[in-house]
C-alpha cells in the first residue's frame, strides 16, 4: 500500500465524519476548522467553544444560541450570519466581518474585534463590555439598548451609528469617527 494514499483517505475520511456532525446543537468544541466553508449552515445551539475557525466562511450561518466562548473567528467571513442570543465571550474576532449580521442579544464581553467589519450589524442589547473594539468599522451599525461599559472603541468608525439606550460607561473613544445623522423633523 501507498502511504501517501492512505494519508490522503484517513484525511477525506476525517472530513467525512466531521462534516457529519456540523448540524444543530453538534458538539464541535476545540474542532480545528480554519479555512472550513461553513457559509449557509445551521449550528443553532452548537457548541463551537475553544475552536479555531480563522479564516472560516460562516457567511448566512444560522448560530443562533450557539457558544463560540474563546473561539479563534480571526478573518472569518460572518457576513448576513445570525448569532442571535449566542455566547461569543473572550472570543478573537480580529479583523472578521461580521457586516449585516443579526446579532442581538449576543454576548461579546471581552472579545476581541480589533480591525473587525461590523457595518450595518444589528447589535441590540449585545453585551459588549470590555470588549475590543479598536479600529472596528460600526458604521451604519444598530447598537440600541447595546452594553459597551468599558469597551475599547479607539479609532472605531461609528459613522451612522444608533446608539440609543446604549451603556456607554467608562467606553474609550479615543480617535473615533462619529457622525451621527440628524432626526428628521416632521
Amino acid at each position: 500500500m501507498n502511504p501517501q494514499t492512505d494519508l490522503t483517505n484517513a484525511a477525506e475520511l476525517a472530513l467525512i465524519r466531521l462534516y457529519s456532525k456540523i448540524e444543530p446543537y453538534a458538539d464541535l468544541s476545540g474542532a480545528y476548522l480554519s479555512g472550513v466553508d461553513l457559509s449557509g449552515a445551521d449550528l443553532s445551539g452548537a457548541d463551537l467553544s475553544g475552536a479555531d475557525l480563522s479564516g472560516a466562511d460562516l457567511s448566512n450561518a444560522y448560530l443562533s444560541g450557539a457558544n463560540l466562548s474563546g473561539a479563534n473567528l480571526s478573518g472569518a467571513n460572518l457576513s448576513n450570519a445570525c448569532l442571535s442570543g449566542a455566547y461569543v465571550a473572550v472570543a478573537d474576532l480580529s479583523g472578521a466581518n461580521l457586516s449585516n449580521a443579526y446579532l442581538s442579544g449576543v454576548n461579546l464581553c471581552h472579545a476581541d474585534l480589533s480591525g473587525a467589519n461590523l457595518s450595518n450589524a444589528y447589535l441590540s442589547g449585545a453585551n459588549l463590555s470590555s470588549a475590543n473594539l479598536c479600529g472596528a468599522d460600526l458604521s451604519g451599525a444598530y447598537l440600541t439598548g447595546a452594553y459597551l461599559s468599558d469597551a475599547n472603541l479607539t479609532d472605531a468608525n461609528l459613522t451612522g451609528t444608533n446608539l440609543s439606550d446604549a451603556n456607554l460607561s467608562g467606553a474609550n473613544f479615543t480617535s473615533a469617527t462619529m457622525r451621527f445623522s440628524k432626526k428628521s423633523r416632521r
